[in-house]
C-alpha cells in the first residue's frame, strides 16, 4: 500500500445507477466484489463452470471480513455471457484467462466495459485485440481474499482498494464503475497512466511473489531472512519499471513490505502450496521480458525465477 487504506463508505448507501456486472471468475477477488456489488443493490451475473455456477445460484455467495461484515449476497450465475452487460470484470489467475475468455464471446460482450484485474503487464494487448480496445480497462486491486470453497470468501486483509484505468475507455464510463464499486465497499479511483498503475502493482507483487515463493515463507519472515535477496530484488523492479516510464521508489517500497502484516502470504505463495499453477510467467517472465528489451539487468530476479521453474513451477 502507498498510502493507508480509506474507511470505505456503507454499503447500499450509493445514488449511482443500478449496474448489470458480470464477474468472470468470481475467486477469491471475484467472489468479493460480486458479493459486495449485489449487497448494494447491483444485478450481478457470475460466469463460472457448471458446478460453480449450481452453487452460486442454489447458496449465493458467502463472504466473511473483518472490514465488511459476514453476510451471503444473491447472484446469478451461467457458464458464459448471454445478456447485456455494463461491465465485466475478469478476475481469474493468468494461467487460466484464455480457457476463461470463451465464456465471454466478443459479440456477447458488445458495448461493455471489460476489466481485467490480472497480475502483471502484459495482458491489455491480447485483451485489445480479441475485443473493441476502446472498452479494454486494465486495471488494479489491491486486497487479500480467498476463496475456501465455491461461494465461501474469506476477505483478510483490513482493506481493498482498486484503480481503474484504461487510455482509450471513455472517462464517464470508468467515472459510473467507480462510484459504483466505492458505495460498495472498494474505494475506487480512475488514474489517467494506465502503465503506470500497472507497473506500480507489479512493482510491489513482484518482488513479493517471488521472494515468499522461493522460499515458502510468509513475508515477514522472507522480509527478516532474505532481507539482501529482497532488497535486490525492489531495486531490479524498480530499474525495469523506471525503464518504462514508470518510475518507483525502491526504499518507499522496502517501507511498504515492512509495514505489511508479518503473516501476509502472496498468491503465488498459496497457490503453490495448494499444488496449483503458478503466475511466474505474468509475473517473473514480464518483469524478465521488460528488462531485456530495455537492456536492463536483473541477475537476482533472474535466478529466483530460474530456480522456480526448476523446482516444477
Amino acid at each position: 500500500m502507498t498510502n493507508p487504506p480509506h474507511t470505505p463508505d456503507a454499503p447500499g448507501t450509493a445514488s449511482a445507477p443500478r449496474l448489470t456486472v458480470a464477474v468472470l471468475g468470481p475467486g477469491g477477488v471475484g467472489g468479493l466484489l460480486a458479493a459486495l456489488l449485489s449487497r448494494a443493490g447491483h444485478r450481478v451475473l457470475c460466469l463460472a463452470g457448471e458446478r460453480t455456477a449450481d452453487t452460486l445460484r442454489t447458496t449465493g455467495i458467502q463472504v466473511r471480513s473483518a472490514l465488511y461484515g459476514d453476510f451471503t449476497a444473491r447472484v446469478a450465475a451461467d457458464t458464459a455471457l448471454r445478456e447485456p452487460v455494463d461491465a465485466c470484470l475478469i478476475t481469474v489467475k493468468a494461467t487460466a484467462l484464455d480457457d476463461a475468455l470463451t465464456r465471454i464471446p466478443p459479440a456477447a460482450l458488445d458495448d461493455a466495459l471489460l476489466v481485467p484485474f490480472l497480475n502483471g503487464v502484459e495482458h491489455p494487448a491480447p485483451l485489445r485485440a480479441r475485443y473493441a480496445p476502446d472498452r479494454v480497462a486494465p486495471s488494479v486491486i489491491r486486497v487479500e481474499s480467498t476463496r475456501t470453497a465455491p461461494g465461501l470468501i474469506e476477505h483478510t486483509s483490513p482493506f481493498a482498494e482498486i484503480d481503474l484505468t484504461g487510455a482509450k475507455v471513455p472517462r464517464n464510463r470508468l467515472e459510473a464503475l467507480a462510484e459504483a464499486l466505492t458505495a460498495a465497499g472498494p474505494v475506487t479511483r480512475v488514474l489517467d497512466d494506465e502503465s503506470a498503475a500497472l507497473w506500480a502493482k507489479m512493482s510491489f507483487l513482484a518482488p513479493f511473489a517471488l521472494l515468499t515463493t522461493r522460499y515458502g515463507l510468509p513475508l515477514g519472515e522472507a522480509r527478516t531472512r532474505h532481507r539482501d535477496e529482497l532488497a535486490s530484488l525492489v531495486a531490479e523492479t524498480a530499474a525495469v519499471s523506471r525503464a518504462c516510464g514508470s518510475p518507483v521508489d525502491p526504499a518507499r517500497a522496502l517501507a511498504r513490505y515492512d509495514a505489511f502484516p508479518p503473516a501476509a502470504k502472496s498468491s503465488m505463495q498459496r497457490d503453490a502450496e495448494a499444488g496449483r499453477a503458478l503466475e511466474l510467467d505474468a509475473i517473473g517472465g514480464a518483469l524478465l521480458r521488460a528488462a531485456d528489451r530495455h537492456g536492463v539487468p536483473v541477475p537476482v530476479t533472474a535466478r529466483i525465477v530460474r530456480e522456480l521453474r526448476e523446482a516444477g513451477h
